[in-house]
């Protein structure tokens, strides 16, 4: 879990874009950036298809394991964005790949989830949720009204209809959407090469180079293991603790304990995993595999047991899993989430 969170704005990523198409993805909302190649609507298109592959594996984990979050929030199945999301001088090209005619619209939706069932389409202008406007967006390269929209959706009652009016082709309609309960996070992809993951409560940000090494259910093994530090409260319970996130983190006492907040994501991580229908060996083949070769990033740093401890620590968690456990089921380790780090 690095608690690196980039100074530029946290936007978008590549996905084995089409040749030219690179340099523009790396600075695409960056205000301190070299400029950028033109963004075309492939680009845009690209953008749109990486975040719909990080949503849809967040939209299962966190629907498949909301009995065991103690934060939850409606979860319909929509990614949204926000027009000020670009730059200003990107923004023309962005309305024309996704209309906007408001400043906040559907990017895209999760497969047969309920947003998908009421007919919530991609590039649908948010008028309202539940009779609250959308905020009203300004300026660019910036994620306010998306966090302050996202902010609203979570907002809302998860034991009833999310009511929605959105506008397309200059036409409103009103979309009910059936109640849908998930674990309350945001999940985010960055720009970048290096190989890095943050959970901060609140959000699961993941780093592009992930889409680009790896398949889906190895992501997920990544984005399960993040999801579980904040349904842990790692981050909470590591201030309480005061434990170094600064130049100290490896040392000592520091080193020591977040080693076991690693360790005891990496244990919850395979029953989420488990939870959403994935096999939970998975995580097992993971460590082996494409986690062992990866160089730098959180994988090497001395606050991470080595990738071949990490493979034999899933695997006994799976080898004590009871006989015919449930799904989902509610390993012990949940019950660490109130304990203070020692």
């Amino acid at each position: 879990m690095a608690y690196r969170i980039p100074s530029r704005v946290a936007r978008r990523f590549r996905l084995q874009p089409a040749a030219g198409a690179l340099a523009a993805l790396l600075t695409l909302g960056a205000a301190s950036a070299p400029a950028p190649a033109p963004v075309d609507v492939q680009t845009l298109e690209t953008l749109r298809a990486a975040d719909m592959r990080l949503g849809a594996i967040g939209y299962r984990l966190a629907t498949a394991n909301a009995p065991l979050c103690a934060d939850i929030a409606p979860v319909p199945g929509i990614v949204v964005h926000a027009i000020d999301q670009y730059a200003e001088s990107e923004q023309p090209m962005a309305k024309a790949a996704f209309d906007f005619a408001t400043g906040v619209a559907v990017e895209g939706v999760v497969p047969d989830s309920p947003a998908a069932r009421a007919g919530v389409r991609a590039d649908d202008s948010i008028v309202s949720v539940n009779g609250q406007a959308v905020p009203v967006a300004s300026g660019g390269g910036h994620t306010r009204t998306r966090d302050a929209t996202v902010a609203l959706f979570d907002a809302q009652p998860v034991n009833r209809p999310l009511t929605l009016v959105l506008r397309r082709d200059k036409a409103e309609r009103t979309v009910a959407i059936a109640p849908s309960a998930g674990c309350r996070t945001l999940f985010e992809l960055r720009i970048g090469t290096a190989m890095d993951a943050v959970a901060d409560g609140r959000l699961v940000q993941i780093s592009s180079a992930f889409l680009d090494r790896l398949a889906d259910p190895q992501l997920a093994v990544v984005v399960a293991h993040e999801l579980s530090h904040n349904i842990l409260r790692h981050h909470a319970r590591l201030d309480a603790a005061k434990v170094s996130r600064g130049l100290l983190r490896e040392l000592g006492r520091n080193g020591r304990i977040h080693r076991m907040t690693e360790d005891d994501a990496d244990r919850l991580g395979v029953h989420l995993l488990r939870n959403a229908g994935w096999d939970p060996q998975e995580a097992v083949r993971f460590w082996h595999g494409p986690g062992a070769r990866i160089d730098g990033g959180i994988f090497h740093s001395r606050t991470h047991s080595s990738a071949s401890k990490r493979a034999e620590l899933i695997a006994a968690e799976l080898a004590a899993l009871p006989n015919g456990a449930p799904i989902p089921y509610r390993p012990p380790v949940l019950a660490t989430r109130d304990q203070p780090l020692l």
